[in-house]
């Protein structure tokens, strides 16, 4: 089964797009669907589907801008929208359709046959994966490329990650920080922890070295070693969840 979520600021377009996935698409579910993009982004993240049907023009925030403070991406896209100048920008996102409204039943057909085809393949490597993770164990260090060297340091001190440009701070217990010459998500990436939470554009954080969570002026982290995280207000929502599920 698919799990698909909608997202467009006409209620109208919501319902004629769940129709037609419902009546010449099988095996499809629509989890839910969005007028507004700010609480679509909290759900994309909490729900992870494997599809999102994504309007581009929207008074609260455009598509694209929704995409970037993404925090879970592992997805493939369908643009539907009235216009035809994005197709460019859309594919640049890696867009697997571009469904112009009123969305033809054949195209909508096609895209989601595309989405079915990579959610196949994504699958039958997330197997393998899991086979060589049997095989060969996650190590609890991660590899930092310095310039002219490599270091390795335990993922469990790595207290949180300050994007600076092009670069990231990574800053490590008993007073240590490091600048590797790679942007925040790619350290996200490298990292590739469930104890890491991106709380801002800016900040990855370690949910293991939180000492507090301050709602008023912020709201923000405190963590063990006295250093404020900002946190954005759209994911306060699911930072206090995961905080819930992890110490609750």
């Amino acid at each position: 089964m698919i799990k698909t979520i909608i997202v467009d600021d006409e209620p109208d377009a919501i319902k004629n797009l769940k129709w037609e996935l419902e009546n010449f698409c099988n095996g499809i579910e629509v989890c839910d669907h969005f007028t507004s993009p700010e609480e679509a982004i909290s759900a994309i993240n909490h729900l992870r589907p494997d599809c999102i049907f994504l309007d581009i023009e929207m008074p609260e925030m455009d598509g694209f801008k929704l995409l970037e403070r993404l925090k879970y991406r592992n997805f493939d896209l369908v643009i539907t929208t009235a216009f035809d100048n994005y197709a460019i920008q859309a594919f640049k996102e890696h867009a697997v359709a571009y469904l112009l409204k009123p969305i033809d039943s054949d195209d909508l057909t096609a895209a989601v046959e595309r989405v079915r085809l990579n959610k196949s393949n994504n699958d039958l490597g997330f197997e393998l994966k899991k086979i060589l993770e049997s095989i060969a164990p996650k190590s609890d260090k991660v590899a930092l490329p310095l310039l002219g060297k490599t270091i390795f340091v335990k993922i469990e001190d790595i207290l949180y990650c300050k994007a600076e440009g092009n670069y990231t701070q990574v800053f490590i217990r008993e007073n240590r920080k490091e600048l590797i010459s790679k942007k925040l998500k790619d350290v996200e990436e490298l990292i590739n922890s469930n104890a890491f939470f991106r709380t801002h554009k800016s900040y990855l954080a370690n949910l293991n070295c939180i000492e507090e969570l301050v709602s008023k002026e912020g709201p923000y982290l405190i963590l063990e070693n006295g250093v404020s995280i900002p946190v954005s207000r759209a994911k306060k929502s699911m930072l206090l969840e995961l905080l819930n599920n992890r110490f609750g």
